[in-house]
């Protein structure tokens, strides 16, 4: 409830100050796209206080998945905004970004509350090291670890001054500083490493840390964690953020990266020397994000489901 009434106040600050809260690539969008929060705060607001006198009726939930998937949309490119955060020092808009925050913030909130009362625990609740994910979801993590390579080894054949996509690394080196990268940025550049990567290699992490149990993932860490209860907001929040932004921003790209290869749109030059290479890259970036976000998904999924207090009592 008092999300729902800082989510409707945000947005009506927004409006009455002329702000946008919604942007689209680089330009801002409408004003009038504020009363949306409005009304998703409101309506949220509502429906929390018909939970909180009526209980969670099956209407009442319906109604809490549906501003939680607006939420979730809403929370979109909230990841960017921190990449961009750590490594360029700023971001684009930071009434978006804040946007961005409270949205996902309701997406966690509004997603318990829908679950309240179902026999299953609150995302807050603590939960013991769940067992592994069943084989599939296992199977999607090792996808989404592979479909990560060919990114990873672009990035890092670039740090480290080669050639790839008809680019080179300093040229890359260039851009970034003119984009505004920031000192930490350049200084992982210099010694062959690029933040991307880096991050890449933080969100295998998280995927493998969602499937396995963390005492078969590092057996050296098991007599440190046996006993232990980890908080589930702890893997989630990341992992929910991430599957929210990259599977949406990879599947839109690859549908994207197909129609300029059939030649149906036109793909933009950027800061690459043609087209084609600009489209090798595309394929290569939103493959990885596409089948990554997908995988984590599922494993953020399957994570909810075996960390509850049931799964722990089998």
């Amino acid at each position: 409830m008092s999300w729902a009434v800082a989510y409707a106040g945000f947005g009506l600050a927004c409006m009455l100050s002329g702000t946008p809260v919604f942007r689209h690539g680089d330009a801002p969008g409408p004003v009038a796209l504020g009363w949306v929060v409005v009304a998703v705060g409101t309506l949220a607001a509502l429906c929390c206080g018909a939970v909180a006198r009526r209980g969670p009726r099956p209407a009442l939930r319906t109604m809490l998945w549906v501003l939680c998937g607006l939420a979730a949309l809403a929370a979109f490119s909230l990841l960017m905004d921190v990449i961009t955060l750590m490594f360029g020092q700023t971001v684009d808009s930071w009434p978006a970004a804040a946007h961005h925050v409270l949205a996902a913030v309701g997406v966690l909130l509004l997603a318990a509350t829908a679950r309240s009362g179902s026999g299953t625990t609150t995302i807050a609740s603590p939960a013991k090291p769940s067992p592994a994910a069943p084989w599939a979801v296992q199977l999607a993590a090792g996808a989404g670890t592979a479909a990560f390579l060919p990114y990873v080894v672009m990035k890092l054949v670039w740090a480290s001054g080669g050639h790839f996509a008809g680019i080179s690394g300093g040229e890359m080196r260039a851009i970034s500083e003119r984009n505004g990268a920031s000192g930490i940025w350049l200084t992982l550049e210099s010694w062959g490493l690029d933040g991307t990567a880096l991050l890449a290699a933080l969100g295998v992490f998280l995927l493998w840390g969602l499937v396995r149990p963390w005492g078969l993932v590092f057996p050296r860490w098991t007599p440190f964690l046996r006993g232990r209860r980890v908080p589930r907001w702890l893997p989630l929040a990341p992992a929910l953020t991430g599957a929210a932004t990259l599977a949406p921003y990879g599947v839109f790209g690859l549908g994207y990266s197909a129609l300029a290869t059939a030649g149906v749109v036109t793909m933009r030059r950027g800061d690459f020397h043609s087209p084609a290479d600009a489209l090798l890259v595309a394929w290569i970036g939103t493959a990885a994000f596409a089948v990554y976000g997908l995988a984590l998904t599922a494993a953020a999924r399957s994570y909810w489901l075996r960390s509850g207090p049931a799964s722990s009592k089998q």
